[in-house]
């Protein structure tokens, strides 16, 4: 299989979907695709073909069938590899495990519209002030901490589920946001949010984004350049 993915250091879509394959070791390869846009780009002369969306993640089987969404991924590689725990096996918590993807997919727009990702840079001043001043960033994560908090009380932990699962790959990019711009959430959460990026599966995807060295201006809402 081959998994097309944005720049690491900006596209949580394509961190969810890499971290998934990568900490339940499903052999895969990766395609990385730089955000741009402009006519004739790699992006635009590549991604067009295999995506009606052209957006990132896009998983291409050997064969050429292609799944986009991050959601519809997950349910394939576990349709895929039943003998792993994709997903819980119990049938309640795995309803839940989805439930909870779901809300993410489509909800919290204001923490992902005013804190975008940004793995390399850390904006603790900026996350102040927008703690401060926008009500509903401050509802938003408190939903979160409470979802998480909620599932953490019922497993025991370390994960939502447990073990690790596709529910723990979706929020990866959220303790990544949580950590860059320094918002604060309760001790559970803190905890959580701090095991998930300890995992080895995200702690190499973060060493990538790192590596990447690359500045993209139309992500970049809180700096005109690199280290500024």
């Amino acid at each position: 299989m081959k998994l097309y993915i944005g720049n690491k250091n900006y596209s949580s879509w394509s961190m969810r979907s890499g971290v998934l394959l990568a900490a339940f070791d499903i052999p895969f390869e990766e395609v990385r695709l730089r955000f741009d846009f402009s006519a004739g780009s790699e992006w635009m002369r590549t991604i067009g073909d295999i995506s009606p969306t052209r957006r990132v993640p896009v998983l291409v089987e050997d064969d050429g069938f292609t799944v986009w969404e991050t959601l519809a991924i997950a349910e394939y590689v576990a349709d895929r590899h039943p003998e792993l725990p994709i997903w819980p096996r119990n049938p309640q918590d795995r309803a839940r495990a989805r439930s909870l993807c779901a809300e993410m997919h489509g909800g919290f727009s204001r923490l992902r519209t005013v804190c975008p990702m940004n793995i390399e840079a850390f904006f603790p001043d900026v996350g102040e002030t927008l703690w401060q001043e926008d009500a509903a960033l401050r509802a938003d994560v408190a939903r979160m901490d409470a979802a998480w908090c909620d599932a953490l009380a019922a497993s025991g932990g370390p994960f939502l589920f447990g073990g690790f699962s596709a529910a723990d790959a979706y929020f990866a990019p959220v303790a990544v946001r949580l950590s860059r711009f320094g918002l604060p959430v309760s001790e559970a959460a803190a905890v959580y949010r701090d095991a998930l990026l300890a995992h080895p599966a995200v702690e190499d995807w973060i060493a990538d984004a790192m590596r990447e060295q690359d500045f993209v201006p139309e992500d970049e809402p809180y700096r005109q350049a690199r280290h500024a």
